[in-house]
């Protein structure tokens, strides 16, 4: 009776269409064999919804629609971290629908269809525009440079595309700040503590740039390191936010031991040393990097910077 592929969710519409009757659908109501939860939407249980099962209660009920936003991120990451939060769907930019039920938020949206994976499970939009229109309702920096880094260092996607989808759009409010975002995650920096690093360490005080996402091999793995600079010395930027695993951590253990086995020095930074204290940070990085073989000279970032003092 249910289409295998809408985790026990229904609509009365696709009952009617699958020759139940009105009178089938109450039956079952009746018999708790389904469950409204939205109007005209039904479950095949009475316990709690997944968040897959109220994605797609959202998108039956608003039918026909797609996840959006932050929603269809979620879907195709396949974990919901915001589990409780709302489900995101998007509708033609022509209709009106009445007031959404609790939980469902419903975004109006031009040249709606072509930008719609309508064969996933349950329909999306595209990932790439998903992660722009993410990125562009942002109205914080931290949010905007996470979501974008966050897209492409999965590999998902990469700059290149999102760029592309990017400059198809005729209206985008913060188009210079997206723009300049990709540009730095193009270089390589796939975090916001990748890109603080960048912007609040590297380039204000002229340090060396090195090589992102230097590629290495270990214990038959390749594994990539944040960053490596004059040849020696492997800066990692230690977020804790995909490192805080056992096996993550171990991962970060064994990439230390290898450089050490290759003659590099491994340095771990934080938001700490990122974000807090970031000219000091470049002072010892310098001198660091001189040890190290770099001949260039690192710039103080204003009056009261440490660096070349």
């Amino acid at each position: 009776m249910l289409p295998p592929h809408q985790d026990g969710v229904i609509s009365r519409s696709q009952l009617l269409a699958d020759g139940r009757t009105p009178n089938d659908v109450r039956r079952l109501l009746r018999r708790r064999e389904l469950r409204a939860v939205a109007p005209g939407v039904y479950v095949d249980h009475t316990g709690p919804l997944t968040w897959r099962q109220r994605a797609w209660a959202a998108v039956l009920w608003a039918w026909p629609a797609a996840l959006c936003a932050e929603s269809a991120l979620e879907a195709a990451h396949g974990s919901a971290e915001r589990e409780n939060g709302p489900i995101h769907v998007a509708v033609d930019h022509s209709r009106r629908l009445t007031a959404p039920p609790a939980g469902i938020t419903v975004i109006r949206m031009r040249d709606f269809e072509p930008r719609v994976h309508w064969h996933l499970s349950p329909p999306r939009l595209a990932y790439d525009e998903a992660v722009l229109d993410v990125a562009c309702g942002a109205t914080r920096l931290v949010d905007q440079v996470a979501v974008l880094a966050a897209a492409v260092g999965e590999r998902r996607t990469t700059a290149a595309r999102l760029r592309g989808r990017l400059d198809a759009r005729s209206r985008v409010a913060d188009r210079r700040r997206i723009e300049r975002l990709l540009a730095d995650i193009e270089l390589g920096t796939h975090s916001v503590l990748e890109h603080g690093y960048l912007v609040r360490v590297e380039r204000p005080h002229g340090l060396p740039t090195g090589e992102r996402q230097a590629r290495h091999a270990s214990g038959g793995q390749i594994l990539y390191r944040d960053l490596e600079v004059v040849g020696r010395v492997v800066i990692e930027l230690d977020g804790r936010l995909h490192h805080d695993s056992p096996r993550g951590r171990d991962r970060d253990l064994d990439r230390d031991l290898d450089a050490a086995l290759a003659d590099r020095q491994t340095i771990r930074l934080g938001w700490g040393q990122v974000f807090d204290r970031p000219c000091r940070t470049a002072a010892v990085l310098s001198a660091l990097f001189a040890s190290a073989g770099w001949r260039g000279t690192a710039v103080p970032c204003g009056p009261a910077c440490p660096v070349g003092s």
